[in-house]
């Protein structure tokens, strides 16, 4: 009977290591910071840029002016003057975007900067946005 252990001890191991297989976590890789940025701006949200060269150099630039101190009103302004769609809701949500994922160092200096923003007084642009492009 002697002979049986092992094979048995054998089969019960490789059970228990089929077993062991489904209890590991699965790894899933996430894209390349600039990958998911060309991403959010150019397929999710279509802005005017010509290439996703542009997308990206115009990002890096955002998190220039943010490193530099630029305060969030001030960004937004040259946002909304340099990209179409260019009302509130589209210039925050490419700023939010280009700080997450290709400078998210600078996230608490945007957020600081941005803490009391109100936008201009005559823009009602952020809700007319949402409502235009957003149909159920």
């Amino acid at each position: 009977m002697k002979v049986g252990t092992p094979l048995t001890a054998l089969i019960a191991a490789a059970a228990i290591g089929a077993g062991m297989q489904g209890l590991a976590p699965r790894a899933h890789a996430a894209p390349a910071p600039e990958v998911e940025y060309v991403y959010d701006v150019m397929v999710r949200r279509h802005y005017n840029f010509a290439n996703p060269g542009d997308a990206i150099n115009y990002g890096h630039g955002i998190c220039d002016k943010v490193s530099r101190g630029e305060g969030y009103a001030q960004v937004m302004g040259g946002v909304k003057s340099d990209v179409v769609p260019n009302d509130e809701f589209a210039a925050n949500y490419l700023i939010s975007y280009a700080v997450n994922l290709l400078c998210p160092a600078q996230i608490w200096q945007l957020r600081n900067s941005a803490a009391h923003y109100q936008p201009p007084a005559d823009e009602n642009a952020y809700t007319s946005s949402i409502s235009t492009q957003r149909r159920y």
